[in-house]
């Protein structure tokens, strides 16, 4: 049976070429993140990323206080990074 991390490892490499793990993260809490077959991982990159619409645009924040319970960022790719980009090969082929 194919792991959810190695289907989404395979959907990625049509759309993300290059700098993608086989490894996807969902969600992080203090020094753990999980990944998308709820493994737990001890976070040794500790990422950030970086602002796109502004500091404290209303509808992003809505979206970080909804997002926050699971983890803000992994340094590893995720299933919303992926959607985020097959909308965007989409829409700028």
């Amino acid at each position: 049976m194919t792991s959810r991390n190695q289907q989404l490892f395979e959907l990625s490499q049509k759309y993300i070429p290059g700098g993608v793990t086989p490894i996807f993260f969902r969600r992080g809490q203090g020094a753990y993140v999980w990944d998308a077959d709820d493994k737990p991982y001890i976070d040794y990159v500790g990422s950030w990323g970086p602002l796109i619409l502004g500091h404290a645009h209303p509808e992003v924040i809505k979206a970080v206080q909804a997002a926050a319970q699971d983890g803000l960022t992994f340094g590893a790719p995720t299933e919303g990074e992926l959607e985020i980009a097959e909308l965007l090969c989409t829409l700028v082929p």
